[in-house]
């Protein structure tokens, strides 16, 4: 029996709310079922359409694992930045959290990275086994496990995105081209000093508000 795994992520670029890391394991006939079932990459798909398929996705899968990574956890790798040790590699040590968990013989990645090889490397360095890994552009599109992975990561992020909500107001969707996101930013920073531990302070949306000048 054969354990394929894909994994991705939700929300890289957002000023606000953590990144999410999901993998997610089948068996390879359960993984040949997921095109037939409608899964396709998250972005293609309704909110309520996701929410469906996660259910799914859930039942024939293996198993599946999340990752999250805070701002703060964001901000301490970009505000360093030591070459080859940003954004990138602290998102390939996530997924490779998230694959050990599942403990697959074969995994589709989408990979961060300009270089895949780089980033599939990355991630086999610290795994405790050498599954094997194929890391590509566009894999999200290319591979339905990919697909299941990033439509588990999406539902999950809207979810902490929406308590976030709840808790400090409507802030939109928290990416930087959405004007109610930058008016909330704006707002923030008319009363404070320093950006609140949800808010990415490394990103120029919010960086532009605490640096000198």
């Amino acid at each position: 029996m054969v354990i394929v795994a894909g994994v991705d992520e939700a929300g890289r670029g957002p000023a606000i709310g953590p990144l999410v890391v999901a993998a997610v394991s089948f068996q390879e006939a359960a993984a040949d079922d997921l095109f037939s079932m409608g899964v396709r990459d998250s972005k293609t798909l309704s909110s309520r359409r996701r929410e469906f398929l996660a259910v799914e996705i859930k039942e024939i899968s293996e198993g599946h694992s999340y990752f999250e990574l805070p701002p703060w956890a964001i901000d301490k790798v970009v505000n360093r930045g030591q070459k080859l040790r940003k954004l990138n590699y602290l998102e390939a040590m996530a997924m490779a959290k998230a694959i050990r968990d599942l403990h697959p013989e074969r995994v589709y990645v989408d990979t961060a990275d300009v270089l895949p090889d780089r980033f599939r490397d990355d991630i086999l360095r610290v795994l405790g086994w050498r599954p094997h890994i194929v890391c590509e552009k566009k894999a999200d599109i290319n591979y339905p496990v990919v697909s299941a992975a990033s439509i588990l990561a999406k539902v999950r992020r809207d979810l902490l995105v929406s308590n976030l909500r709840e808790i400090h107001g409507d802030f939109g969707s928290g990416y930087p081209s959405d004007p109610k996101t930058v008016a909330f930013i704006e707002s923030w920073f008319q009363e404070n000093d320093l950006p609140p531990p949800y808010m990415r302070g490394s990103w120029k949306t919010v960086k532009r508000y605490t640096s000198p000048g």
